[in-house]
């Protein structure tokens, strides 16, 4: 994934926020919207795009957009930061390949022993039991 090209296919749209901020709040437009088309990209590797594509395909709208807002900060520069690191966040861990599940195979002689030790257990609370 190359971080570089992905800064240019960003884009940023500044509208105002919500919150705290008092008159600053009314006056700057502080929240960012980011849109990044994952699918007209060229920042991915071949393996990597297809990747990502099936994973987020229900965070994408029907441009194929994904879209990413940010008001945490009162700074307009910070939210841009803050959701740019969130798309990265985002694309990185779509990108890895999930892990294939190994079956595990219990062996033959921790099944006997454990059948063993029911059978001695059920023998014990067997012989309890008052007998005519």
């Amino acid at each position: 994934m190359d971080i570089l090209q992905l800064e240019k296919e960003v884009n940023f749209t500044a509208v105002a926020s919500s919150g705290p901020g008092g008159q600053n709040a009314n006056k700057v437009a502080t929240k960012v919207l980011l849109e990044f088309d994952v699918e007209n990209s060229i920042a991915f590797a071949k393996g990597e795009h297809s990747r990502i594509l099936e994973a987020i395909k229900s965070q994408l709208t029907k441009e194929n957009l994904v879209k990413i807002s940010c008001q945490e900060s009162r700074s307009q520069a910070k939210n841009k930061e803050l959701a740019f690191a969130k798309l990265i966040k985002l694309l990185k861990k779509s990108a890895t390949p999930k892990k294939v599940r190994k079956k595990r195979i219990v062996p033959a002689s921790i099944k006997r022993k454990r059948l063993n030790d029911k059978k001695k257990h059920s023998e014990k609370k067997a012989n309890r039991k008052f007998k005519l």
